[in-house]
């Protein structure tokens, strides 16, 4: 077995072999996922675990792989600003904004507290312990209501008060969250290379410090609205133009995303996702982005989000995986479930909704699936979290995913509605990333 591995795995052409493996087992396990009702995103997490170290070891998790998940990740959130409807954000209400934001407080603090049980050795190598802890909260902030939104349409609930919150407040968690990465990267102080704090331009200005942190975080936002008026005013004149979709489109529209996530990483010292997302906001506000829309979605289920989902399977590793390890994934599961339903919840309850809504909106925002894994892979990368919470992490995503749907049954009565199809599929447009790889 060994030297049939060393003959196919260890040459220059390797790399083909890989990506190809990883495609197929990834939509491989997505379909056997999908058949018992769980998102394909599992089975691409299954799959990345199965062939690297912790199972078969024949995918290796190298530069290349690793890029392209980087790359994969960068076109996830650009789809996810792109498939944002900014019309239906402010019509969320006050309500949503407050279910979402005590929503994101709750388990922030929560995954802080726990972390700071657990994680107490400091390596030189990572950032400092206070914002690795904060960061474990930051992960918890996230919410994937995908699963949700296909479970309350089948039980015809999905145009209740309690299914239009959970869809508004969803909308706005994304938001909530990307600013909470922004600020905990910014100010957990990312690393260069060399172990030196990363050049921007706040550092320049006034040097290091939370003053430097804001500058960076107010003048990124600055240019990137700076940079979407631009693109609005002479993307729309071009495209109206020409009454064709035609593929010159896309390509300046990618080259938008990838310039404004360099820019954000390079100049600012914000996250690359971050300027992906608020490309895809940019671009989002614009007419006849469908055909955008779709092309970028076959780019992505095609090669790149199976790619990161596998390499974070690839990173699982049971090394570490002490006692203590394992009660803090089991905490950090009982922690995830109850912290959005206290935290949603209770939002809830202040604007009025009944025990029962309330109780239905917590529970429907519980699911953390590709957003929370999203976030891991960005902390991971910059020194805000060690490899060794990774696995516990997954197994906290894949736990609520599951236990979504099943304690949504038996909150919610199931009931016919003759308009769940369509509305549904309108939500299912603008609940998150997931629909990459749902396609079959």
């Amino acid at each position: 077995m060994s030297a049939i591995k060393e003959f196919l795995f260890n040459n220059e052409y390797a790399f083909l072999l890989q990506i190809a493996i990883i495609l197929l087992a990834t939509k491989l396990l997505g379909l056997l996922t999908k058949r018992i009702s769980l998102p394909q995103v599992v089975g691409a997490l299954a799959a990345g675990i199965i062939l690297g170290p912790m199972l078969l070891d024949v995918v290796e998790r190298n530069d290349l792989i690793v890029n392209l998940a980087e790359l994969g990740v960068i076109v996830l959130m650009f789809s996810a600003g792109l498939e944002t409807d900014i019309q239906e954000l402010k019509k969320a209400g006050l309500a949503s904004f407050v279910i979402a934001l005590l929503g994101v407080i709750v388990p922030l603090v929560g995954g802080f507290f726990l972390a700071d049980a657990f994680n107490v050795d400091q390596d030189p190598e990572m950032a400092s312990l206070f914002w690795q802890n904060i960061f474990i909260g930051v992960v918890l902030t996230a919410t994937s209501v995908s699963i949700t939104v296909e479970t309350l349409k089948e039980l015809g609930a999905l145009n209740s008060r309690a299914g239009n919150a959970i869809l508004g407040a969803a909308v706005i968690d994304d938001i909530l969250g990307i600013i909470a990465l922004t600020v905990v990267i910014s100010l957990g102080g990312k690393k260069t290379g060399d172990g030196e704090s990363a050049k921007t331009l706040g550092s320049a200005l006034v040097g290091d410090g939370v003053f430097a942190v804001v500058i960076n975080i107010l003048a990124f936002f600055i240019v990137a609205i700076g940079a979407a008026v631009l693109y609005h005013f002479f993307f729309k004149k071009w495209r109206e133009s020409s009454n064709e979709n035609l593929r010159r489109h896309n390509i300046v529209t990618f080259a938008f995303c990838l310039l404004l996530s360099f820019a954000a990483e390079m100049f600012f010292g914000v996250a690359d996702i971050t300027g992906a997302f608020v490309a895809g906001l940019a671009v989002s506000g614009l007419k006849k982005t469908e055909y955008v829309v779709n092309r970028f979605n076959t780019l992505s289920y095609m090669l790149l989000s199976p790619i990161f989902f596998a390499n974070i399977g690839l990173a699982m590793t049971l090394d570490g995986l002490t006692g203590k390890l394992i009660i803090f994934m089991l905490l950090l599961m009982l922690l995830a479930v109850v912290t959005k339903v206290i935290g949603c919840g209770l939002g809830a309850k202040i604007m009025r909704y009944t025990n029962k809504e309330s109780l239905q909106i917590g529970i429907g925002m519980i699911s953390r699936g590709e957003v929370a894994l999203i976030v891991a892979n960005k902390g991971a990368s910059v020194g805000l979290m060690s490899e060794k919470f990774m696995t516990p992490l997954v197994i906290m995503v894949v736990f609520t995913t599951i236990v979504t749907p099943i304690l949504l049954k038996f909150v919610f009565p199931k009931k016919k509605n003759a308009s769940g199809n369509s509305d549904s599929k309108n939500a299912l447009e603008t609940s998150g990333v997931n629909a990459q790889l749902e396609e079959s």
